[in-house]
């Protein structure tokens, strides 16, 4: 028999003032002071939960967001490159009035403009797709009917929901993934549903920064 496995989806915490509401994608920047309390307040959340794998993007905001985690039991993380944020190619840096003003183009509708390839130089939903489904093909073959979290980004998120719910890229404009958010897929052998989305442990306990 074939049993249920759950992934645990979690976005890292608030980035460094300067890189918030821009396409950050690519660029390694660190996580804010409220991005640190966000992700104390995220690690007691999970702590509670038995984790059987945990994989994590190499990006500097991610491994900040997990470190609190790994001081409460949590298992070895295993590292995925694949699992970094989207290459915004020329929109990299740029916030949405600028994308507009460059581009004459709405950013708000980037995920349409991957899925058609028009952002100048960046990553398309077939190139993005193409290295994010092996790694969450590999882990749901590793940990079937086990629970496993993996720590990444919001655009590898949204690549995640559209694979296991088989949704075209755009059609998950409709979920939000903020900061230091959890959202859990069951994935079971006839059906794949969500249980919990976009799930802010830290707005239940507010976040206090000094």
């Amino acid at each position: 028999m074939i049993s249920t496995t759950r992934l645990i989806l979690v976005r890292h915490a608030e980035v460094e003032a300067q890189y918030q509401g821009v396409f950050g994608g690519r660029i390694d920047m660190g996580i804010s002071a409220r991005g640190h309390a966000q992700a104390a307040v995220l690690a007691k959340f999970l702590s509670r939960q038995k984790l059987d794998a945990l994989y994590v993007s190499p990006m500097k905001r991610v491994q900040q967001t997990l470190a609190p985690l790994l001081n409460n039991g949590a298992p070895q993380p295993n590292v995925m490159p694949d699992l970094r944020e989207v290459d915004f190619g020329d929109w990299t840096g740029l916030n949405f009035e600028q994308v507009l003003k460059r581009y004459g183009v709405t950013a708000s509708s980037w995920l349409d403009g991957m899925e058609r390839g028009t952002i100048p130089n960046a990553e398309t939903g077939a190139t993005h797709r193409a290295r994010v489904e092996p790694c969450l093909r590999q882990i749901l073959a590793r940990h079937g009917g086990q629970t496993t979290a993996i720590y990444c980004h919001g655009g590898v998120i949204r690549m995640m929901l559209a694979i296991l719910l088989e949704l075209p890229l755009p059609k998950t404009e409709a979920f939000r993934i903020d900061y230091a958010s959890v959202t859990e897929v069951l994935v079971g052998p006839e059906r794949t549903r969500i249980d919990l989305l976009n799930f802010t442990p830290w707005r239940h306990h507010p976040v206090a920064v000094a």
